[in-house]
């Protein structure tokens, strides 16, 4: 059967004016796109000249490379670290303890609330008071602290989102195996629920790599804040932007690509090892009978 179960799959009239939609919706978009150009090119925006010093090896070796590669250790690094902390509080609200169910409820609720910056504020403020982290690195560790806390309380809440939309068929089944409620959350629930959630984890991991250009407010070295660097002494800080921005394009295509093949692949092996099971069942079956 064809379309949703809440709606109707639409008729060629509804399908007609969607296409016309579509049609007027893309001439806008790209009206308004030349519109701009034109105004650019008034400007003297476009010359050839404002770009060309983005072509030299000065550019990329001194500046966009290096932003590149501090945006990536901070991504990365907060990444592994929000999925640590994503799984510990994820597992946390699921807990069969109340007590502990609480506890990792609000700390997730909490620091879903607070705004990313403030958060890298706050530590690039407080840990000098510590005296525990080397001045050269604080920018780098109050970027991850708060792309961790926050991003680690958004995974949590995949994690948790996606086992309760499991069959519970599968709970039953590991208990009925013999697991405890904790290895079947373990073993069987939390695997799944992550499979599931890939396209919602990819998009959060975009949201992670541009979050690091929130680092340039407490001067973090990141790519964005090379570009603008770069484009303030060339006098040419909208082409220097345009350029970070296409950058960061790519990696987050990269990253949406990468997570969909990632999920392609696991569903093809579990649909493999089911379509493989069936024949023993189907056979066990009639030796029974």
């Amino acid at each position: 059967m064809s379309g949703s179960v809440l709606f109707d799959s639409p008729g060629p009239r509804a399908r007609r004016r969607m296409v016309w939609i579509n049609v007027v919706a893309t001439l806008v978009v790209v009206g308004i796109g030349a519109y701009a150009l034109v105004l650019l090119d008034r400007k003297g925006q476009l010359a050839g000249a404002l770009w060309q010093p983005l072509l030299t090896a000065n550019a990329w070796e001194n500046f966009l490379l290096p932003g590149l590669r501090q945006t990536l250790v901070a991504a990365g690094l907060s990444i592994v670290t929000a999925g640590a902390f994503g799984l510990v509080f994820g597992l946390g609200r699921l807990s069969a303890s109340r007590a502990v169910r609480w506890v990792s409820g609000g700390v997730v609720e909490f620091f879903r609330a607070v705004p990313v910056l403030l958060m890298m504020v706050f530590f690039y403020l407080f840990l000098p008071q510590l005296d525990v982290v080397d001045p050269v690195d604080l920018p780098l560790v109050a970027v991850v602290l708060g792309l961790t806390l926050y991003n680690g309380a958004v995974f949590a809440e995949l994690v948790r989102s996606g086992v309760h939309n499991l069959p519970k068929g599968q709970r039953e089944a590991a208990l009925a195996t013999g697991l405890t409620r904790g290895q079947s959350l373990r073993l069987v629930e939390v695997p799944q629920a992550v499979i599931a959630m890939l396209p919602a984890i990819a998009s959060q991991l975009v949201v992670i790599l541009k979050d690091t250009a929130l680092g340039a407010i407490i001067t973090y070295p990141e790519l964005l804040a090379a570009a603008r660097r770069f484009g303030s002494g060339n006098g040419n800080i909208l082409q220097s932007l345009v350029v970070a921005a296409v950058v960061f394009i790519v990696i987050n295509w990269l990253l949406t690509r990468l997570a969909e093949v990632l999920a392609g692949r696991v569903g093809r092996r579990t649909a493999g090892r089911a379509r493989a099971e069936a024949p023993n069942l189907a056979a066990t079956g009639r030796d029974a009978s």
